[in-house]
């Protein structure tokens, strides 16, 4: 089954390529949203391998989207897009649980390497879980 992604922005057009660089260049599925407070309720009741999110939005930010998110699935990675990227929002994006930070203009390949990347991060700690899972169930007398 191909990974999901939900991307998250407020610019339909950001949105729109996003949506179009993914679904042309990859297997992924795509959901998008312009609403962060609409992607909270999709990650309650959808599973989604990846999220991208636009940092600056009204409503709630990219930092408080990661929170909430977090909150939810504590292993889902979010990459968060901003054309207000600066060293301390960046850092904090990190310190939040944000998987990485991209500055806009991104080139095309930057963000189809990192989606590339978040989802093999992903998929490692799923493995990583069941794993340890299979070793406790070994362990159990």
């Amino acid at each position: 089954m191909a990974e999901k992604i939900l991307i998250v922005d407020d610019e339909i057009d950001m949105l729109k390529l996003l949506g179009m660089i993914i679904r042309d260049k990859t297997p992924y599925g795509v959901t998008t949203t312009n609403n962060p407070l609409e992607a909270i309720e999709l990650v309650k009741n959808e599973t989604f391998d990846l999220i991208i999110s636009d940092f600056k939005m009204p409503g709630i930010n990219g930092l408080a989207l990661i929170d909430s998110i977090k909150k939810i699935d504590q292993d889902i990675p979010v990459i968060i897009i901003t054309a207000y990227g600066t060293f301390e929002t960046a850092a904090e994006a990190m310190n939040k649980g944000g998987f990485d930070f991209i500055t806009k203009p991104f080139r095309k390949e930057q963000i189809l390497y990192t989606i590339d990347k978040a989802l093999k991060w992903h998929n490692l700690q799923k493995e990583n879980r069941r794993l340890k899972e299979q070793i406790e169930k070994m362990e159990k007398p």
